[in-house]
């Protein structure tokens, strides 16, 4: 059951123009995180007093909490008009924002901007079932093209599935379901295997093109393959055409939006684009309230630049 929000909205218009204060934006995340039932983030069995300024006691632990606390909000001293706008903003936009637009849209420092970009990406785990049916799997590689790169910086036998310069991403997309992209150390069988097997149900019709590691996915599914190094790119239902499209959309919003992303922070990046796909038919505000299902996932500074690469 769909439940029920305080405020609504259709267009970032809208949006700026419902939340233009800092205590709607409290009720609504306490309206999506709590539901009229607050529960204290120490102890979920504890007694909740409300108390003043948005403010809640634990009797329990006799601490006090409010619905920023434990979130991606906490601490921040952004004001949640802004986040919500940068939140509507990254999710809606189908190849991201830079952390320099987004600086400039909200007016805070880049270094700022690239922070909130990053805590907003933690969030965007989707909860997503085993893959069924037909599920097309494929791998892909993130990285400058060797050829475009000047002569002393070129890698030799870099090219094809090499990943010497390269990231690889694996991606299983179920037809008409939801996607999931994982990056990996490598593209061998034994790096593959199990994420397929964990991600996919047994028996399910997969397709992928003729690359060695997908050979032994016949013993447990339906597998299909397509010939792309004879020229063979459908034959039939068998073809990895939909989560090609998917990698070209990626692949547009690193070199266009992001530029460069280390293997450190990819997964987030690859997640924010997953995100978006999933729920490629929600519309702006389903979109919108969905995030905040996860946004107790916080991410502080200190592990967000720690051993950065």
């Amino acid at each position: 059951m769909v439940m029920k929000m305080i405020f609504t909205f259709n267009s970032l218009l809208e949006l700026t123009q419902t939340f233009n204060t800092e205590q709607k934006c409290i009720e609504h995340l306490e309206k999506l995180r709590w539901n009229d039932n607050v529960i204290s983030p120490y102890d979920t069995n504890s007694q909740v007093y409300k108390c003043k300024g948005n403010r809640y006691k634990c009797k329990n632990t006799n601490k006090f909490f409010n619905v920023k606390t434990g979130t991606l909000f906490e601490n921040s001293k952004i004001g949640l008009t802004k986040w919500f706008f940068a939140i509507c903003l990254i999710t809606s936009h189908k190849k991201g924002i830079s952390s320099r637009q987004l600086a400039e849209d909200i007016r805070v420092t880049q270094k700022t901007a690239w922070f909130m970009l990053h805590r907003i990406r933690n969030c965007y785990n989707i909860d997503t079932d085993q893959l069924a049916n037909e599920v097309e799997i494929d791998e892909t590689f993130i990285g400058g093209k060797n050829k475009n790169r000047h002569w002393d910086k070129k890698i030799k036998n870099s090219q094809g599935r090499s990943f010497k310069d390269k990231i690889p991403v694996l991606g299983m997309l179920e037809r008409n379901g939801n996607l999931i992209a994982k990056v990996v150390d490598d593209t061998k069988t034994k790096t593959l295997l199990p994420e397929i097997i964990e991600n996919i149900m047994a028996g399910a019709s997969v397709m992928t093109d003729e690359w060695i590691s997908y050979r032994p996915l016949h013993k447990i599914y339906d597998h299909s393959y397509i010939k792309h190094n004879q020229g063979e790119y459908v034959n039939g239902r068998v073809h990895t055409n939909t989560i090609e499209n998917f990698w070209s959309i990626l692949k547009r919003g690193i070199v266009g939006v992001y530029h460069f992303a280390t293997r450190k922070h990819l997964q987030k990046y690859v997640n924010e684009f997953v995100f978006r796909y999933n729920l490629k038919h929600y519309n702006q505000q389903d979109r919108f309230n969905y995030f905040f299902k996860n946004m107790q996932n916080r991410l502080r500074w200190k592990d967000l630049v720690a051993n950065d690469i």
